[in-house]
């Protein structure tokens, strides 16, 4: 859990946002808050769960671009896999992975499309820089006639189903660098290229520099083979983009090149996983001040993200839990090159580990990327205005030793004389219901203030 110094202000007060029924508002931006006061922004980190897929062959290094899907026909879920003979994994509990059918088409990053009418269409997935293809069971797949979205070697894939959107991201070249460009489609046949939207930029390669000089200093690390500070450089060498409640996340891995690699076009480096957040697709919010949402594990921990951490295309939502399954690789520079590229080959270098890379597993509270901090002294946040949609308040709160109060308040902030404030909320619950009974004000302008003593605040939503 990552604190990034207390938010305070006292701006005029601010036009009314959209708070849906059923929709969790979160705190990775500001966009529907108008005060805070007391409080501390913490970012929050899964806890990792090590390997849940390992190759049998120790020289297929194994890796994925997209996340399980579940399919309700087969119950059981599915998983694209790089590096293996037969790509395509299953699983009932997603944990125990086996071999499924051999699939006749490579893909990499599929989704499933429960709603499309016709059945032929309900897998659809992007063949990386050659175009797109649908399948009716995941097996079976038949290349679209559509233009391809040009990318260098790298891409991602997910569905929003709540707006119907396909967000294919890809690596292209930008500011220093490795960049995210984005194209998306709301009948996988007709695609926006939005162009490039997120790339590193001069924060990034102060901070980088500092991260890969503190990752050097550090015994406990893996450490990269090849070092020259003329060579450093922070870019983004992939992002899963996915939409989460009401806005968009994403997980842009920061590639920290570290040094040139002799005969091989390319440099020795590593990944720091962070988090940043759009309400469009275009804009992009930095989230917990640059901070790692996934960071490499110790050397000799049995690990094998120590230096290559890619992230997933969207977590898999289970109960009160995101399970998010990334790719972790032990090494970066693990061959050298013989002969003139591209038509030399890799030769792997003596000394390290053969099995080298497995799909791995990171837990997170559900909501949990971002927390309302308070300490001992009670804090406050007040929201921007909204009108009151049916149902009830729910908030996700951990505050076991503290307490947590709620107010109904007019559109200019002030408590309204005939709903008290709640009483104190204590303990460490995904979903407390509020108490109370505003069904006479639904429709109406109000705000909510949130006073909290010794939690944290992830959320809350209004649900029948």
């Amino acid at each position: 859990m990552l604190a990034w110094g207390p938010v305070s202000g006292q701006e005029p007060l601010s036009k009314a946002f959209d708070v849906r029924l059923g929709t969790r508002v979160l705190f990775l931006d500001d966009i529907g808050i108008e005060r805070l006061n007391g409080l501390t922004r913490k970012l929050h980190q899964p806890a990792k769960r090590g390997a849940v897929l390992r190759s049998d062959h120790p020289e297929q290094v194994l890796q994925i671009r997209t996340a399980p899907i579940w399919d309700p026909d087969l119950g059981r879920y599915r998983l694209w896999v790089l590096g293996l003979e037969n790509h395509l994994w299953e699983s009932r509990d997603g944990l125990h992975w086996s071999p499924g059918p051999r699939p006749n088409l490579r893909t990499d990053m599929v989704v499933y499309d429960p709603h499309d009418p016709d059945p032929a269409r309900r897998y659809k997935a992007p063949v990386l820089n050659e175009g797109f293809a649908v399948s009716p069971d995941g097996v079976q797949w038949t290349k679209l006639d559509l233009p391809k979205v040009e990318s260098s070697d790298e891409g991602n894939f997910s569905f929003d189903a709540t707006d119907r959107l396909f967000i294919h991201t890809v690596k292209r070249r930008g500011p220093n660098g490795r960049s995210l460009a984005i194209a998306t489609s709301r009948n996988f046949r007709t695609w926006q290229d939005l162009g490039v939207v997120f790339h590193a930029d001069d924060e990034d390669q102060k901070r980088g520099r500092a991260a890969i000089e503190a990752r050097a200093a550090d015994a406990t690390l893996h450490q990269t083979r090849y070092r020259d500070p003329a060579a450093y450089n922070v870019d983004v060498y992939n992002m899963g983009v996915f939409r989460y409640e009401g806005l968009y996340i994403g997980l842009p891995a920061m590639y920290h090149a570290t040094g040139p690699v002799p005969n091989y076009p390319n440099t020795d480096g590593f990944h720091l996983v962070q988090v940043a957040c759009s309400r469009d697709l275009k804009s992009w919010t930095r989230v917990g001040d640059r901070q790692p949402f996934l960071a490499p594990s110790r050397r000799d921990s049995g690990a094998y993200d120590l230096t290559q951490i890619l992230p997933p295309s969207a977590p898999v939502v289970r109960g009160e839990e995101l399970w998010f399954y990334y790719t972790g690789l032990k090494y970066r520079a693990a061959w050298t090159y013989s002969g003139t590229y591209p038509n030399g080959r890799y030769i792997p270098l003596p000394g390290l580990d053969r099995d080298a890379g497995a799909v791995c597993l990171a837990v997170l509270r559900r909501d949990g990327f971002v927390s309302l901090n308070a300490g001992e002294t009670p804090g406050t946040v007040l929201t921007k205005p909204f009108l009151l949609p049916q149902g009830r308040l729910h908030v996700n709160l951990a505050a076991p030793e503290g307490s947590l109060r709620v107010a109904l308040c007019d559109a200019q902030g002030e408590p309204l004389p005939d709903l008290p404030e709640s009483d104190e909320l204590v303990g460490d619950r995904t979903s407390f219901p509020i108490p109370g009974r505003w069904e006479a004000l639904q429709g109406r302008t109000v705000r909510l203030r949130f006073t909290l003593r010794r939690g944290d605040l992830y959320a809350y939503w209004f649900a029948r």
